[in-house]
């Protein structure tokens, strides 16, 4: 049996939920074939942190890391999926007893966001003592299928910059429901956006064969 890539990304189109006061995405055909008679060309309205993405550090530092800043090893490397459905708040309590061995990036599969199409209610965020322990375990990314690793009223941000005291980049609104928890091979390569405080990513995971 082939170890097929499987394909972890919110698809963007016009049904997608946007941060509440965000950007919303839209495509449009700017131009059409039959207009510039060789060619159709789109064009993107969107926000840097619709859909699955990753947070550069400028993102909620003003003296915080760009995306181009960051070492794109960060996103393509061995990670390992670990279930924490049904938590409110993922503490360091919480995943101290999981095996990080050899893992530098961890994805966390919380089910709290069932659907790209609806904003969530409520969901899991990721507690300021969890930071502290990804830096001791090695763990370099952090990912998880919610909208945001803080709640969506929060202001002082506590996981966001929790994690990046402790050198830990995050993406967020990856599609994890149908993976079983383990280890993975992961790509989640941003664009090169200059300047850029978030970007989207295309996010894929396949069994991890040591």
């Amino acid at each position: 049996m082939t170890n097929e890539w499987i394909d972890i990304t919110q698809p963007l189109s016009a049904k997608i939920a946007e941060w509440p006061g965000d950007t919303p995405f839209t495509y449009e055909v700017a131009v059409s074939k039959e207009q510039s008679g060789s060619v159709n060309i789109g064009k993107l309205t969107m926000s840097t942190h619709i859909g699955t993405h990753t947070d550069a550090p400028f993102h909620y530092d003003n003296e915080g890391e760009r995306i181009l800043d960051l070492p794109v090893d960060l996103y393509i490397g061995r990670a390992v999926l670990l279930d924490v459905t049904g938590l409110k708040c993922v503490a360091r309590a919480d995943l101290e007893s999981f095996d990080f061995d050899g893992v530098e990036r961890v994805l966390l599969k919380t089910g709290s966001h069932p659907t790209s199409e609806k904003f969530p209610v409520d969901y899991t965020v990721i507690g300021e003592d969890v930071g502290p322990l990804l830096k001791e375990r090695g763990v370099r990314l952090i990912g998880t299928d919610a909208p945001s690793v803080d709640a969506e009223d929060s202001k002082e941000l506590p996981g966001h910059h929790s994690l990046y005291r402790n050198d830990v980049i995050i993406i967020e609104n990856l599609v994890l429901d149908t993976l079983e928890p383990g280890q993975y091979e992961l790509i989640a390569l941003p664009l090169a956006l200059q300047e850029a405080d978030g970007s989207p990513v295309r996010a894929v995971v396949r069994r991890w064969q040591a």
